[in-house]
């Protein structure tokens, strides 16, 4: 069994009838496409619907699995109250999802829901799909505030639990596209919505699910696009898959972009391939047959890893350092605890030269830590830098610790700070070429140079006093640095 379809749909309250009161017909072409998704999951007869949906409960750092044995909602809130909805969860495959979530480590589960009924994101698509079937229980996901490669492969191990219990299903990603393409729509004009439409709508049509992973967050907050999380999940529940796309409608009347696709497994292109690879002879399962071309979660990783090895001894240290510690609780020594390759890559000058330094630790893209010392409080930098690396991981304040399971995703910086030295303005700051510190009594504030999002100096002085408390109307200092920038 397994997912059988997957459809990519908006979620305009105004496409139903008793809300839209005439106005839906502006969107008669989305409104026949939506039909068609709708008789083809009909037609399929799935067991189980699983709806993503940005509109039920959403947490930054955590996905929501609606819980229980089912929900209700209605249409109350758009004045249109006897459109009603009383749906049955399909709680055998959510308690195995978040079994499979709980065993990876992965932040997902069904504690803290905010709102029992069913959102207008689920409701939407289950509008047009009782209308033709009336069977199947479902599963209701929510988004989260974490990168887009968690919520792909959160897709990924809800195909898992899919798989495993057997379940014939089909996969609804509900949500809208850009909400700024016309001056007259809910929130303007901005000149990157129409080019989310334009680009996603090629990378639907292609199912080059990989290109989805690439869309920068700024460019997509900047197009205040409702959908691209929950399209990415439902990519991740086809990893590996070759996968066959039909664009059956794409609107903008309204200022906001409605896009619905079709996505099924290409049969006969998994054929050709196993009949490429032989598969008859050596023995491969034909139900777990994947394409390793459309494995895109291990391309980054891939990728990560060659980055890794690339990097400065300096980068090589910090890792080492983190990864011995959170998988074995041991802090390397110096020199016999460093591994021989790092050691290798590594001056003379960083066991004996004293410093500041900086670890700062990203994972898909997000910042994950950040610790460092303005100025040395050990024997050497290599020491500076150990230290750092474990309370960047585990210690930073901000976030949980860095767990076994994301040490493969991380990108490390290490910056190895210069003498502070005083000024007196900014005028005499760069933002690319100098960190400040700020200071007013016993609070400091830091901010390291050449940041993303840090364009100039108010901005930058502005974040450090924030960081240390300070008011700009307090007596303060300002000092500038240098750093050498290890990546």
């Amino acid at each position: 069994m397994g997912i059988t379809a997957a459809f990519m749909v908006p979620h305009p309250p105004m496409i139903v009838p008793d809300i839209g009161r005439g106005s839906e017909a502006k969107i008669r072409e989305t409104t026949d496409a939506y039909d068609r998704v709708a008789r083809e999951i009909a037609r399929i007869e799935p067991e189980t619907i699983i709806i993503t949906s940005p509109h039920t409960t959403m947490y930054s750092n955590y996905f929501h699995i609606s819980p229980g044995n089912g929900a209700m909602g209605d249409f109350g809130n758009f004045m249109a109250p006897k459109v009603r909805f009383d749906e049955d969860y399909d709680f055998e495959l959510v308690n195995h999802l978040v079994d499979i979530t709980f065993e990876h480590g992965f932040p997902a589960g069904i504690e803290g829901q905010q709102e029992m009924n069913l959102d207008h994101g689920t409701m939407v698509p289950l509008y047009f799909i009782r209308k033709f079937y009336k069977k199947g229980k479902i599963v209701r996901i929510g988004l989260s505030g974490l990168s887009l490669v968690d919520h792909y492969q959160l897709g990924m191990y809800i195909r898992q639990a899919v798989d495993d219990l057997g379940r014939k299903a089909v996969f609804v990603a509900s949500g809208d596209l850009s909400h700024k393409l016309q001056d007259y729509g809910p929130y303007g004009f901005a000149p990157e919505g129409p080019e989310y439409d334009k680009r996603i709508m090629d990378v639907a049509g292609r199912a080059a699910f990989g290109e989805m992973l690439e869309f920068d967050e700024g460019f997509c907050d900047k197009a205040a696009e409702c959908g691209h999380r929950s399209f990415v999940i439902m990519a991740g529940a086809f990893d590996g898959v070759d996968v066959k796309a039909e664009v059956l409608s794409h609107q903008d009347v309204t200022g906001v972009g409605y896009g619905i696709c079709t996505f099924y497994p290409d049969v006969e292109s998994t054929a050709s391939r196993m009949a490429e690879a032989g598969s008859e002879e050596s023995g491969i399962d034909k139900k777990r047959y994947v394409n390793p071309d459309r494995r895109f979660l291990e391309k980054i990783v891939k990728r990560l890893e060659d980055m890794a090895d690339q990097s400065d001894g300096y980068v090589r240290l910090a890792r080492a350092s983190l990864e011995s510690y959170i998988r074995n609780k041991k802090k390397i020594s110096i020199p016999d605890g460093i591994p021989s390759d790092v050691m290798q890559q590594l001056p003379e000058e960083i066991f004996s030269k004293r410093a500041g330094a900086f670890v700062s630790i990203h994972k898909n893209g997000e910042l994950r830590g950040c610790i460092g010392t303005i100025a040395p409080t050990t024997e050497s930098v290599a020491q500076e830098i150990i230290n750092n690396a474990i309370s960047a991981s585990t210690r930073d304040p901000r976030f949980e610790p860095i767990t076994k399971e994301e040490l493969k995703w991380l990108e490390i910086n290490v910056d190895v700070l210069g003498e502070p030295e005083d000024i007196d303005s900014m005028d005499q700051l760069d933002v690319k070429r100098y960190g400040v510190i700020v200071s007013c009594g016993m609070r400091r504030g830091l901010l390291l140079p050449d940041l993303e999002g840090v364009d100039d100096v108010e901005t930058q002085v502005s974040i450090a006093m924030r960081k240390g408390g300070i008011r700009p109307t307090d007596d303060y200092t300002l000092q500038r640095f240098e750093v050498i920038r290890h990546k």
